[in-house]
């Protein structure tokens, strides 16, 4: 418990009503509070959810991976706010940080959100730049494309020769 239950729900009460008039990185940074301060609010959750979805392909890198992961970390399923991310993330999948490929792909095998399409551009993404993400990244990817059973030597190939190093 955070200490303000009454405070988010007040927040979550007025901002339902007018949520379509958010724009994404308000929606983003709603999402994202209510996450980090592990407030469940699961009405609020899906008004954001359906708010965002109609204006998913505007949000930034960042705005895609975060809200996947507070939806994650809330353990709020909405398979159709899922798939919107998808398809908005792999057009410009190449130009997520490492953290943001990791938390990406986290994200959807913690919902157990399955999209191929997806795990393949996370990796072709992630093989390039590899050598750049941290231990946390690279076993956070790992994790993910394992527990979806989503099969990529050539990623695993190039998370075993960036590890080596790390690991000694």
């Amino acid at each position: 418990d955070h200490g303000y239950p009454e405070l988010f729900d007040a927040v979550a009460k007025a901002a339902i009503p007018i949520i379509d008039t958010f724009t994404r990185q308000a929606l983003a940074n709603t999402v994202n509070a209510f996450a980090k301060m592990d407030h469940r609010h699961p009405e609020l959750f899906d008004a954001l959810a359906e708010a965002a979805i109609p204006i998913i392909d505007t949000f930034t890198t960042q705005g895609l991976a975060n809200t996947a992961n507070a939806f994650a970390k809330m353990d709020h399923r909405h398979p159709e706010l899922f798939d919107a991310v998808a398809k908005a993330a792999i057009p410009i999948i190449d130009t997520f940080t490492t953290q943001g490929l990791a938390n990406t792909a986290n994200a959807f095998a913690k919902m157990d959100h399955g999209h191929p399409e997806l795990f393949d551009g996370v990796a072709k993404a992630a093989i390039p730049i590899i050598d750049t993400f941290n231990s946390q990244a690279l076993a956070n990817t790992v994790k993910a494309f394992a527990k979806m059973d989503h099969r990529h030597p050539e990623l695993f190939d190039a998370v075993s020769n960036a590890a080596l190093p790390i690991i000694g």
